[in-house]
Formats: structure tokens, C-alpha cells, sequence
């Protein structure tokens, strides 16, 4: 968090009490991902400090206007910016806000792609949890 906005999130690693009460902003970050989680319809109405190169910031707001229950190839939206492929695909490893800034919803036009770095093990499967959450498998 910075000046209310959110800069970064993990959603693999339990948060603490303390990080809850004495960091401003932490506790509307928990409950936006709570509420995701309980209905993916809900929308997060977060402000994001975003931070990576001119190109990452404009897949990230591509990514923003993928809808829920919607996925779009790393292809298509390569086409979109004019880009390639691998380079989208780079730009959501990157990502530092996964969930909010809705990476998990791009897929390869073979399957379902990568997830946070990895082609396989458990970051793919919460890739795909969060497509089933999401009526899209």
C-alpha cells in the first residue's frame, strides 16, 4: 500500500493481524479479495499504483478490461497492442497485482497457458480454479 492505493498484492501468503490493523488500506484489500471470492461478478474498485515499463502498464490495463467469465489468447491481445505474444506473456508474470489486474483470464490459444511464471504445479491450477470460479470452464 501507498497513499491508499495498492501497489502489489500475495495472495498465497496468509496476512497477519497486525498487517490488517496498522497498515491503512489492508483491510479493504482483504475484503475486496473476499468478496471476489465469494461472487467473481464483483468488481474490484481499488486504486492501483502500478509500477513497470510503459509497455507492462498497457497489457495491464488491457488485462483490466478483460471481463470476468471472459478470456482472452496472449495472441489476441498481442494483436490489440501490437505486440508479440511471448512479450504479453512476460508482462503477466510480471504482474504485481494478480486477481485485481485479472491476468488469469489471458490463455493460450493450445490450452490454458501459464500462470505467475509457470507452465505446470500449483500456480496453474489456481489459474484454473479461478477460471471455473468464474464460470469459464
Amino acid at each position: 500500500m501507498s497513499q491508499d492505493r495498492v501497489k502489489g498484492i500475495d495472495y498465497l501468503t496468509p496476512v497477519q493481524q497486525e498487517y490488517r490493523q496498522n497498515i491503512p488500506g489492508v483491510s479493504r484489500v482483504i475484503d475486496a479479495i473476499q468478496a471476489y471470492l465469494q461472487d467473481p461478478q464483483r468488481a474490484f474498485k481499488l486504486e492501483l499504483q502500478l509500477k513497470g515499463t510503459p509497455f507492462q502498464l498497457r497489457v495491464w490495463k488491457l488485462l483490466q478490461e478483460i471481463p470476468c467469465g471472459s478470456t482472452m489468447t496472449y495472441g489476441e491481445l498481442a494483436e490489440k497492442i501490437g505486440s508479440g505474444a511471448r512479450a504479453i506473456g512476460n508482462a503477466c508474470r510480471a504482474n504485481p497485482c494478480p486477481l485485481i489486474v485479472p491476468c488469469h483470464r489471458v490463455i493460450a490459444t493450445s490450452g490454458l497457458g501459464g500462470f505467475a511464471g509457470e507452465r505446470g504445479g500449483e500456480k496453474l491450477e489456481i489459474k484454473r480454479w479461478l477460471l471455473r470460479h468464474e464460470g469459464v470452464l
